[in-house]
């Protein structure tokens, strides 16, 4: 019964209480029934998504590097900021044509005053080690893939899964959300668990919302017992049916994406997209001269729209 009070427990309240891959793929190993069902609704039985990655297309220039930005706001309500946020970006300039190499993480924590702050530094931290450890790591000190090493998308999955334990026995009432990208040349590899979100946006006028929310209210829209207008006012809104520390299995949801020139990834938690429109997101990445101007702007709006969350983003920017 503990556990089905934290799973139920709208993050508002909680929180006041002070390359081995070939298809973009999206969802989790068995994305089939969750482990708790849905207060009135069937069990989930989302397929797995998949679809053939794009061909790679020629950067105009072999000099441009990626570029990103974060920005991370406590918002104008609450009083501690119980996000958490990392970026990690390697570029090379050797004989050995390393392609780039880059970690970013978005967690979202929830549990009261201080375990949600504790919760989602733990997991960004855990998360970290694990992909610095067997991804990035290797990669600096140039070991060739062999058969034996994992893939990046099954290094995610354990990383998940370890943030998944170690806030269990550190923060016992607290959780958090995560959207993970790790970005290998021109792909993007990506781990989500929660309603923090990742957005792909190219030619400067198309977005692509990449991950899924597991939300109640997200739910019920996918199974069309709720409009989109519904959802917005929904008592229920902020009610998560998945998130690391919240049951003793965690099952995330991958994703892979090529990222074609001059694209973006924008990664952010609910403080910023609940309280920004998708064309805000455009405006910004397109009249910022940097993916830290953008940042800044959307926190910036985030909050001028009455910012009563919790407010990170981060901008990941191809170059042309």
């Amino acid at each position: 019964m503990d556990f089905l009070r934290r799973l139920f427990k709208p993050k508002e309240e909680t929180k006041d209480e002070e390359e081995k891959t070939d298809e973009e793929t999206f969802g989790g190993p068995n994305d089939g029934p969750v482990t708790t069902p849905l207060p009135g609704s069937p069990p989930q039985t989302d397929n797995l998504q998949t679809r053939p990655l794009e061909a790679p297309k020629e950067f105009k220039s072999k000099n441009q590097l990626i570029r990103f930005g974060m920005a991370s706001d406590t918002g104008r309500v609450r009083s501690n900021n119980q996000d958490a946020a990392m970026t990690l970006l390697t570029g090379f300039e050797t004989s050995a044509n390393m392609p780039t190499l880059g970690l970013f993480i978005v967690a979202d924590g929830m549990g009261g005053h201080t375990d949600g702050e504790i919760a989602s530094a733990v997991a960004v931290q855990t998360i970290a080690n694990r992909v610095l450890t067997e991804v990035i790591r290797p990669h600096l000190m140039g070991q060739p893939p062999s058969a034996d090493q994992r893939s990046i998308p099954e290094v995610l999955s354990d990383a998940m899964n370890a943030a998944n334990e170690s806030v269990q026995i550190e923060v016992p009432n607290g959780g958090t959300t995560a959207t993970v990208v790790v970005v290998r040349g021109d792909l993007a590899f990506i781990s989500h668990v929660g309603d923090s979100r990742a957005y792909l946006v190219t030619d400067g006028i198309n977005i692509e919302l990449i991950t899924r929310d597991h939300s109640l209210v997200r739910r019920l829209q996918e199974l069309n017992q709720i409009t989109e207008e519904e959802a917005e006012f929904h008592p229920q809104k902020n009610v998560l049916y998945r998130a690391i520390g919240q049951n003793t299995s965690l099952e995330a949801d991958a994703a892979t994406r090529r990222l074609p020139p001059a694209s973006s990834l924008v990664i952010c938690s609910d403080g910023l997209w609940g309280q920004i429109t998708e064309n805000d997101i455009l405006t910004a990445l397109k009249e910022s001269s940097s993916p830290q101007e953008a940042c800044d702007r959307l926190v910036e709006l985030a909050n001028a729209n009455g910012g009563p969350d919790n407010i990170t983003v981060v901008v990941i920017e191809m170059p042309e």
